[in-house]
Order: C-alpha cells, then structure tokens, then sequence
C-alpha cells in the first residue's frame, strides 16, 4: 500500500485554479514537486495539510484521512517551510511547551537532544536566531515525533552550502528506515538532482507528469546545434526550443524513430533542463 494518496485535489481562487491533482507515494521514497512561482505548489500542500479546504478531493497518509482521524492525520505529518512558522518572541523551551501540548507523538528528550547537537540555545529568542539556526529548529521539532510524510516547502532557500548538505543528510536519515516519505517543494533543482525519486511537474494548476526521476531522465536529449540545423523538419520534432546567439537547445524525445542530423550535439539532460524546456513548450 502507499504512504500517501492525494486523490484529484482541486480549490479555485480569484484568477487560480487547481485542477484535480492526484499522485501517489509509496513509504521510503522522496517526492520533488516542482513548478514556477504561482503554479499550484503550495496551494497542494495547504490543502493536504487542511489549513485550507479544498473544493474537492482528499488525502491519506498511511490509510487514515483528515475526516476519519483529523489528529492522528495532522500528527503524521510533518511540515517546514521557507520561513520560520515560530513567534519571534518565543524560545526553543517555549516551543517544547507547546510541541509538548498539541503533539501526543512528541518526545522531549529527543528535542533536547537537537537543540545540544546543533548548539541550539533554549533560552534564546527565535529572532536572534540566523536563518540556518531556525531552519535547524524546525527541523529539531519535526524530528522529535512520530511522523510518517515530511512535507518542505521551498524549506533550503537562502541556505549556505553546508547547511543545506546537512538538510539533504537530515532527509536521507528520516526515510532510511523505509517507513517515511517526502514531498520537497524547491526551485533548487540540484538537490532534487541528488535525493529525489520521483518528480511531480506542476503548471499553472495542472499537472504536466508525475514521473520516476531516473525514466525520466531517459525519455529526453537535450539538442544542442547552430542556426542553420533548425529546419522546419527538425522543429517538428523537438519540444521546448529555446534560440539565443548561438544556435539553440530544444528537448528530443527518445520514443521518437526520427534520425537526428549528425551535426547536433546531444546530451542527458539535468531535471532543471527537463522543467525548463517543458515550461518553454507551455509558453508558446
């Protein structure tokens, strides 16, 4: 059985519409949902979480539904974001009060355990904490229950380097067991390059596909050539072509049994080339 089962989620806004979002995710797998700025990403993910209702549509993580088991559903779900969800005044300790309060699955220790590892001070107020600390504090109170799906979004923006290895470690640590699943929302296609196994494309409300990472990467060649080898026939047969001074690139579908002129370079495109000639094809 899948951990998770989004089935044709839907919510429309003033000039916005989600449209009937399904996918499925089985346990000890991490999910990367990608789309533009506006395309439907964390409208998904609110909805998922119910802070807000959609119009149609729901949601299970391991079996149960928010209308069957509203706490346990929100208890198995773990969430962090681009920006800091704590009060500013508040402390570490604070937040364990709280964490402690609303979450049956909470344990103290292991939080504790978190703030001393990551030198996390529990007396000190969350905005004096930089960006890393914070991060690193969300991640302290997410990890300190019981949870079974970890939802980011956007959660490694602004991030340095080394902080943003750790985060991908902190991931690969909390589905090792095979139990727990990810869906990782981020515009840093890198690090869906390095830890995703599936990639969801969204689109203006729409999904585009829903795909392995690794099939996926095997059913494009990124086409590079010169002004003049873009023929009308050529065009015909790439997706996502993209001019500039130079020439051009352009996507090429392996399932096609048209011979490409030899005088083209090709190669496997990254996901990043994958979303960005898709999202070029869309535009025109």
């Amino acid at each position: 059985m899948n951990l998770i089962e989004v089935n044709h989620l839907s919510k429309s806004y003033d000039g916005f519409q989600l449209q009937d979002i399904s996918f499925s995710l089985p346990a000890g797998f991490i999910m990367g949902y990608v789309g533009q700025n506006g395309a439907g990403k964390t409208t998904t993910l609110n909805a998922m979480m119910h802070l807000i209702v959609p119009d149609s549509g729901d949601a299970s993580i391991d079996g149960v539904t928010y209308a069957k088991d509203p706490l346990r559903y929100r208890d198995s779900i773990g969430y962090i974001g681009d920006a800091s969800f704590f009060p500013a005044d508040f402390t570490a300790m604070d937040i364990e009060n709280i964490l402690r309060n609303f979450y049956p699955s909470f344990r103290r220790d292991t939080y504790r355990e978190f703030l001393k590892k990551w030198n996390l001070s529990p007396k000190k107020k969350i905005k004096d904490f930089s960006r890393g600390m914070k991060v690193k504090l969300m991640f302290a109170a997410v990890l300190s229950r019981d949870t079974k799906v970890l939802i980011l979004d956007e959660a490694t923006n602004g991030l340095d380097p080394m902080m943003r290895k750790d985060v991908l470690d902190l991931l690969q640590e909390y589905i090792c067991d095979g139990s727990r699943s990810i869906i990782f929302s981020t515009h840093i296609m890198e690090d869906l390059q390095d830890i995703a196994d599936y990639i969801f494309f969204i689109d203006n409300g729409e999904k585009i596909f829903f795909e392995p990472k690794d099939e996926l990467a095997e059913k494009f060649l990124l086409v590079k050539g010169g002004p003049e080898d873009l023929t009308d026939e050529l065009k015909a047969h790439l997706s996502g072509i993209e001019k500039h001074a130079y020439g051009f690139t352009a996507l090429f579908s392996t399932d096609s049994d048209y011979i490409l002129p030899a005088a083209l370079t090709t190669e496997r495109p990254t996901i990043d080339q994958i979303i960005i000639h898709q999202i070029q094809e869309r535009r025109h």
